[in-house]
This record gives C-alpha cells, structure tokens and sequence, in this order.
C-alpha cells in the first residue's frame, strides 16, 4: 500500500501518460480499422510520444513500468486483431488439428471444396476472414506455432473470440518471460536492465504482437532464454530452447552460423584449475602449464561442441516435426516457404528498386530471378559475419545477428511490419538504436493497402520511399557515418 501511495505521489505525471495511453489503446483496439487513415497514424504517433514520455518521467522505475506493460497488453484482450488477418488462419489450424487433420497437407480451399470439416467450429466465418491469398496456400507455420495454435483453440468457448483470446494470452506470458529474461541477460553484461522496457513498453511491440497476434512474441522469447542460457554456459539446454524458437518461426536458422566464433574463443578463464580443488599455488601452475598448449586443445574442444550444439538443434527439430512427417509434407512445406521468395511482394526496399531497373531494361517484372539472387547476396553476408567477425561474446553476436537480419530485411521481397520485432529486440544488447526509429515509421507500411493514388490498389511507392528514406538513413548515420564501438 505504501508503494503505492509513494508511485501516486511522486509519479503523478507519468500516471496521468499511462492512463491517457489507455484510452488510446483502448481506442485504437476496439474502434480503430486499418483503412481509418488518419486515426491510425494519429493514435500510433501520439502513443509513441506518450511511450516515450512514460518511459523518460517515470525514471525507469521497474514497477511501475512492468504494471504499466501488462496493463496496455490485457486491454488487448477482448478485441479482434483490426489490422491483419492472418489470425483466422491460426485458429484454422489449430481446429485441424483438434480435428486430427495434418494442416501441411491440405489447403482450406481444398478442405472447403471437398467439405470435409463437417465439425469445424466456425469454418465459413474463418475460410472468408483468411481471405483468398492465405487460402489457396498450405500452411507455412512450423510445429511448435502450431502447438500454440492448438492451444488458444483450447480457451473456453467456441467463438473466434474465445481463440483469439487463448492465442493472446500465450503472446502475453511470452512477453513477460522476455522481460524477465531479458532483464537477467542485460545485468549479466553489465548493461542498463532498463534498456528492456524500449521493448517491452515499445507501442509497436504492443500492437502488432498481443494486438494483432503475430508469434514473433513467442519466437523472440525462446531466442533470448536461449542467449541467456548461452552466456551462462549451459549450451546444450541453449541449443534446445533455440530450436523451439526455430520451430515457432523459421528465422533464427539463418543466426545458425554466427556461433561458429562463441565455440571457438580461446577462454583463458576455462582451465583445469577450476575443476580440480586444488591451492591457489597449484592453481596458477595449472594455469601456466595450459597455456601453452591451450591454443590446441580449445579449438579442437571448440569444434566439438559447435557440432554437438548444431545436432541438438536438428535433432529436436526433427522430434518436433516429426508428427506431421510424410513426402507430401515435405513437398507443400517446401513450395510454400519459396513462394515467399519468388511470388510475394510488399513494403519492400531493395528490391523494388531492382524491379524497377528489371521493367525499363526488360518491360517485365523479374521476381523470379531477382527472388533467387538476393538470398543468395544474404547467404553471402551471413557467411561473412560468421567466419570473419569474432562473435565470442553475447554483445558481438546480438550485434551481429541484429545487422544480419537487417541486410536479410533490406534485400527481402516481402517486409511486413512485425517482421522487425526481432531487430527491437536484439538492438538493446547493442548502441544501435535504428530499429527503433523503423519501429516508429513502419506504420507507413499499412497504408499501402489502401491503394492511395492508384486504381488497382497497388502499393504507393512514395509511401514505401518515405519509410525506407528515414530508416536507411538512421542506419548509414549509425552502422557507417558514427562507427559506434560494438558493445
């Protein structure tokens, strides 16, 4: 009771932005659409500065902080996502699943043609949400999303609301074990824990992931334990939880080689003195006596556990998969993730800038070879960050990771908002600060479905330049003009 009168009474400025945020959260989830042009951008903007204000009047103080973040999350929960749709599918293949179908073997335009889901809960009103694109696709959601699938499915009641809030509330206990985890991996580097809170009360974070239920949330929970247990150096429980992190969404695959350095680091901490009891006399002998033939044996040791780490990763992806195993799944699976490569395109930087070139010099659109070089040009940047950059601690490797996945993000064909949640993420361990001003921009990104000045509801190609302007630009002042230190 005392600390709350204490939190009223020196903090009376940041209570009064944190329930002006309220009202707006609560505004944009339940009466908010994402064709509302003005009303969206006004109330992202204005939450953003209130974010900001929250965070610089409370002083970071932890808990007001931590209630203010669940608060603006749980006034998500009766509402449905108002600004993507991809919710009915998840709920879709969650019911497949309670139904005993395989959701990798069949599209809901087959499953709708053949009527083969006589007991399917709500399945017209789920078929016509997904919408046509997600419904002529299989599904490309790995297992352990679909287990979560299953679950919010499994909140009671029958209703798509009744899912939608099962589904939430697992992005909301995700969240929270990103704070707590997070918090723990910024203390052990030395590092402001404060710095969580820019992603945990980011109104970005907020809106895309417990608003409009993207499991990136879940994804990015699984990659932070992971690093935290890594830096401990409990590595083979590391290597599990980064699986499931794999198997909620696929993009931490592409991080796989960027440990090849942490395996390899000479540790000269590491020595048989600490395993052996022996004087502190005896200790430093010990230590003396390695060093010289430490150069050897780490590398070798190293190797070993670099193969040993990937294996375990495999292999508990292979359990997960394991369920929904057959030929056919391998072969949707397969066709679906390229279709993302070579068939999709929206809020894309780069490339559009080469699809243009491709129109003037051919007079077609060249997606399909463009679609298959620029993962190529990715693939090139991963190797290098991997084999000529020392990631053999937490912070080079977040950094690392963190400009990876930009140079993926900057060459991808398709680039939708919650893509950059793990940028958010990762840029706290780092002094790069430009996913967060992407975080504030991206919001541009949902009028291109409007179609504003075209007639065939193509995107605004000024509307992508503006956002891509202002993110490229906070990237080359930081990643190349500054130099920072990598910390």
């Amino acid at each position: 009771m005392f600390g709350l009168a204490n939190i009223y009474k020196y903090k009376k400025i940041t209570l009064a932005y944190i329930l002006i945020s309220c009202a707006l959260y609560i505004w944009f989830a339940y009466f908010t659409n994402r064709t509302d042009t003005l009303q969206l951008i006004l109330l992202y903007s204005i939450l953003f500065v209130l974010g900001y204000q929250i965070l610089k009047t409370s002083g970071f103080y932890s808990r007001i902080l931590v209630i203010a973040s669940l608060l603006f999350r749980l006034l998500f929960l009766f509402a449905i996502p108002n600004l993507s749709q991809d919710f009915y599918r998840f709920i879709w293949d969650g019911q497949m699943v309670l139904t005993g179908l395989n959701p990798y073997l069949t599209t809901p335009d087959f499953q709708m043609e053949l009527g083969i889901l006589s007991n399917f809960p709500n399945q017209l009103e789920l078929y016509n949400g997904m919408g046509a694109l997600s419904a002529s696709h299989f599904t490309n959601y790995p297992p352990l999303n679909q287990l979560c699938f299953v679950i919010g499915n499994l909140f009671p009641g029958s209703s798509i609301l009744s899912s939608v809030i099962g589904l939430r509330l697992l992005i909301i206990a995700a969240d929270i074990g990103t704070l707590y985890f997070g918090k723990k991996l910024l203390d052990a580097l030395k590092l402001p824990s404060n710095r969580i809170f820019w992603y945990i009360l980011n109104p970005f974070i907020i809106i895309e992931l417990t608003g409009n239920l993207h499991f990136e949330g879940i994804m990015i929970f699984f990659l932070v334990w992971s690093l935290c247990l890594l830096h401990k150096g409990h590595w083979k429980l590391a290597a599990v939880i980064f699986a499931c992190s794999v198997s909620v969404k696929l993009v931490p695959l592409m991080f796989l080689p960027l440990f090849f350095w942490w395996f390899l680091k000479e540790s000269k901490e590491n020595v048989i003195a600490n395993k052996v009891k022996l004087s502190f006399k005896k200790k430093e002998i010990a230590r003396l006596r390695l060093r010289s033939v430490q150069a050897i044996q780490v590398p070798r040791n190293g190797i070993s556990k670099l193969i040993l780490f990937y294996a375990i990763i495999v292999v508990t992806l292979v359990l997960f998969f394991l369920p929904f195993f057959s030929i056919e799944f391998v072969d949707n699976y397969s066709k679906t993730v390229g279709l993302w490569f070579n068939n999709f395109e929206f809020n894309a930087s780069i490339y559009y800038v080469l699809r243009a070139i491709g129109y003037a010099i051919t007079g077609y659109n060249e997606i399909g070879i463009i679609g298959k070089i620029l993962p190529l040009v990715s693939i090139l940047a991963i190797l290098g960050f991997s084999f000529f950059k020392k990631n053999n601690s937490i912070p080079k490797l977040n950094t690392s990771i963190l400009l990876v996945f930009t140079i993926y993000l900057f060459l991808s064909t398709t680039v939708h908002p919650w893509y950059i949640a793990t940028l958010v993420m990762l840029c706290i361990f780092t002094n790069y600060r430009y996913p967060l001003v992407w975080s504030a921009i991206i919001i541009l990104s949902y009028l291109s479905y409007l179609g504003i000045g075209t007639a065939d509801k193509s995107e605004n190609l000024w509307i992508v330049a503006l956002e891509y302007f202002v993110v490229f630009s906070a990237f080359f002042w930081e990643v190349i003009l500054k130099k920072r230190l990598l910390i």
